[in-house]
């Protein structure tokens, strides 16, 4: 997997890199810098997210707070399937992805099929639903 490094302010990276870069440092548990790529205001919604479950965070501070420990909670080793789609707002893109890795509390194999609909302005994450089915592992994380 090819990821680009982030660049100046001026040039910001493209959606594409943006997401490409993110999968990268999920890769690499370096869940500050994943954090550090969202927008102080950004959304992050769930539309499928079971009862007790958050179905939308707002700002980065609340993805931050999500994503403490998910290092600890499911260990992402590998995307092994990522197409990015453009879309007729060149801030936006739809990813179709698996992820494979483990869920570490009960080291078992975790397997899920995404979709995401990403929206980068400024090369920063504003908007980001998620579409996955957490119902799918029953050890997942659910927040």
């Amino acid at each position: 997997m090819t990821t680009e490094t982030p660049t100046p302010e001026h040039d910001p990276m493209t959606p594409e890199q943006v997401y490409r870069h993110g999968l990268r440092l999920l890769l690499d548990k370096d869940i500050d810098g994943w954090v550090a790529l969202w927008d102080d205001r950004g959304v992050f919604e769930f539309p499928f997210a079971p009862g007790g479950a958050p179905q939308r965070l707002v700002g980065r501070a609340a993805v931050a707070a999500y994503m403490a420990g998910y290092p600890d909670r499911l260990d992402i080793q590998d995307f092994p399937y990522v197409e990015i789609h453009r879309t007729t707002d060149p801030d936006t893109v739809v990813v179709e992805m698996r992820a494979t890795g483990r869920v570490v509390a009960t080291d078992e194999p975790y397997e899920m099929s995404y979709i995401a609909v990403v929206t980068v302005v400024a090369g920063r994450i504003t908007r980001y639903r998620d579409y996955w089915n957490p119902l799918a592992v029953p050890a997942a994380p659910r927040g």
